[in-house]
């Protein structure tokens, strides 16, 4: 009878747990323990494997387990305790209490390799893994999931690529699973066309194959491939989901066309998938960006359940074209199920009259998040918009920069740089108490427009000290300070410290202020070798300062070859482009190819000539002596010349004299 009623008790603790109702658990845990019950560990593992519960209630379980003995002689209530430990970020308690346990099953392993990678310790996860493969135990699906899922850097390459060839030798790849986790893992360490490779090698694929691999196309420089990609389903015979439909939506905001998008949301319909949520929103931004708002209000309205996510997508777009209408979408959302969140409000602090402006920090104070940093960041930038009274706008910004929050301050610094009063932004900086790295970023910015270079280069100094590391903004201040100072030693330097750091994570605008700055700096090899290893990562940008940097270092046939290959891969060069080609046909003195040029501009691409070029054109010919086709192109310009271009004409009639050709 005694065994039955502990049996009743721990079974009941289990279903409590279960149930995710901690308090309830609890509850008959501590009256089982007043009757004098011995608790099994039936009742430990799942009560520990609750997310609700807090970690001091853990840490009262980790004695009573001790106490119980189950800690040595059962894996399970020791594992989920390990849980309880990583999900509260105590790794170093996680990890003695992994060391401690005799026995410890696969399951084991796998909680701590995932706890220690999910925080960003690779090599220390790696060091698991490889310990677990030396005690012989059977790896599962977990054991590669535990680590594949968290490699989210170029850095952490090689152990994917290890992690692949073992999945390979031990046939894990072929679990499903498995198989779209290095899919994932290799298109975000990789490369997207690196993640294709494996993706074309799969046998099977399931509908999460197919979005890793479109999700990666979409955030790439060819999200063209994801819309292909999703026409080729269908040869799998793999149904697309919401996830699918709302990935592909967010690809086509990169076309020059809204009919792909048109196209996509049909799919969704005949689908029966425009009603999900994630589509929806997804399609609310879409038509919201070709500022076709009718249609976005209108895939809003046919909604029978909306969520504070489409409503925020939907305010959103309002914000930018018609604040009024954002006024009233937020007085609707009032008066629905559905409350506005800090997002809410960010959006739509913008472009509003000083009236509806005060009205709405009200609002924001009534409802409590006029202390969330995003709120206030945004309520600084309304406030210092023309128009708006400057008594309103001290009482928002004129705070104790000890007392107000870095967000702020960093806001109010952005607001001072943009109008030019960058010796403000320094000052309340430097009076900051817990900088962050936005906030050293500024303050780069704010020394660099200064022209304060050194000043610049010891805050970054400062930066470094004060443990913060860099990242894209931080490597584009100090990339720029280096090309305006001419220092190609530190250039190459800071090029050092970027590849160590955010290598994994460098953008395209990083890549394109380096390619400018070794150009500028007399490095055109450093240019190149830049140029050449950003892949896929390159754009219009990237050409335009490669063929640029060539002309300046006197390569102008390399130039036009660099040209003619960038419109052979798909990019189609605008006026900033052909200016750069110009300059370099005018440095090499391409005459005949400088006139097809100009006269490609507007044929081929529709582009009208503007000042500049025609100032760089006369400039190739009189150097050359063409002084009469030089005065052809100035009377056939739609506008008049400016001093100039009259004064590149004359010095070019006085070099040549009488020689008009």
């Amino acid at each position: 009878m005694f065994d039955r009623i502990s049996a009743s008790y721990n079974s009941l603790v289990a279903v409590y747990a279960h149930r995710n109702h901690a308090r309830e658990a609890l509850a008959v845990l501590s009256r089982m323990l007043a009757a004098g019950l011995r608790p099994t560990r039936f009742a430990f593992a799942p009560l520990l494997s609750l997310p609700s519960l807090d970690l001091d209630r853990g840490i009262q379980l980790h004695s009573l387990i001790l106490k119980s003995g189950f800690l040595h002689a059962d894996p399970f209530s020791g594992t989920a305790l390990l849980g309880l430990y990583a999900r509260n970020g105590r790794l170093d308690d996680a990890f003695g209490l992994f060391e401690e346990m005799p026995t410890k099953t696969v399951v084991t392993w796998n909680s701590t390799i995932a706890a220690f990678s999910r925080r960003g310790f690779v090599e220390e996860s790696m060091f698991l893994f490889r310990r677990l493969l030396g005690t012989g135990m059977g790896l599962t699906e977990c054991s590669f999931l535990g680590i594949l899922c968290f490699l989210r850097s170029s850095d952490s390459l090689r152990c994917v690529e290890q992690i692949h060839g073992l999945a390979v030798k031990t046939a894990m790849d072929s679990f499903l699973v498995v198989a779209n986790a290095l899919l994932n893992a290799l298109s975000t360490c990789s490369g997207v066309l690196a993640a294709e490779r494996f993706f074309n090698s799969l046998q099977t694929r399931d509908v999460v194959s197919w979005n890793t691999m479109m999700t990666g196309f979409a955030k790439s420089s060819i999200p063209e491939r994801a819309l292909e990609l999703f026409f080729a389903m269908h040869v799998d015979e793999v149904s697309p989901s919401g996830a699918t439909i709302a990935t592909v939506i967010n690809a086509c905001t990169c076309f020059d066309s809204a009919e792909y998008g048109e196209l996509i949301h049909a799919k969704a319909i005949k689908r029966n998938l425009d009603n999900d949520m994630f589509v929806a929103s997804s399609l609310i931004d879409y038509y919201a960006n070709w500022k076709r708002l009718q249609d976005a209000h209108k895939v809003f309205d046919e909604l029978p359940v909306k969520n504070v996510v489409c409503w925020n997508a939907l305010i959103s777009g309002y914000s930018k074209d018609d604040p009024p209408t954002c006024l009233l979408l937020l007085k609707s959302m009032l008066r629905s199920e559905n409350r506005p969140n800090e997002l809410s409000f960010s959006s739509m602090l913008t472009r509003l009259s000083p009236a509806e402006l005060q009205q709405l920090h009200s609002l924001i104070i009534r409802m409590g998040h006029d202390n969330n940093e995003y709120v206030s960041s945004a309520l600084i930038a309304s406030y210092d918009s023309p128009g708006i009274s400057s008594d309103a706008s001290s009482s928002v910004k004129d705070a104790d920069p000890v007392a107000t929050s870095t967000a702020r301050s960093n806001a109010t610094a952005s607001v001072h740089n943009r109008a030019g009063r960058y010796q403000e932004a320094q000052e309340l900086l430097l009076r900051l108490q817990t900088p962050d790295t936005m906030s050293w970023n500024i303050l780069l910015n704010a020394c660099a427009r200064n022209r304060g270079y050194s000043e610049a280069l010891l805050s970054f100094k400062r930066m470094q000290s004060s443990g913060h590391s860099i990242d894209n903004y931080t490597a584009v201040s100090l990339v720029s300070i280096c090309s305006r100072i001419n220092s190609l030693e530190l250039g190459r330097s800071v090029h050092g410290l970027i590849v160590k750091t955010i290598s994994g994570c460098m953008d395209t605008f990083v890549c394109n202020v380096l390619l400018d700055m070794y150009a500028k700096c007399g490095s055109l090899d450093g240019c190149l070798k830049v140029f050449d290893e950003m892949g896929d990562k390159k754009n219009l940008v990237s050409w335009t300062a490669l063929i640029s940097g060539l002309g300046l270092h006197g390569c102008p046939h390399e130039a036009l070859a660099r040209f003619k290959q960038m419109e052979s891969e798909g990019f189609e060069p605008d006026s900033v482009a052909f200016l750069a080609v110009l300059s370099a046909c005018r440095h090499g003195g391409l005459v005949e190819e400088g006139m097809l040029m100009l006269e490609s501009m507007k044929s081929d691409y529709g582009i009208e000539p503007e000042m500049d070029h025609y100032v760089c054109v006369v400039d190739l010919l009189c150097k050359c002596g063409h002084l009469k086709k030089a005065e052809l192109v100035i009377s056939g310009m739609p506008f008049q010349p400016n001093a100039v271009l009259w004064r590149t004409f004359l010095r070019g009639c006085k070099t040549f004299g009488g020689l008009l050709t």
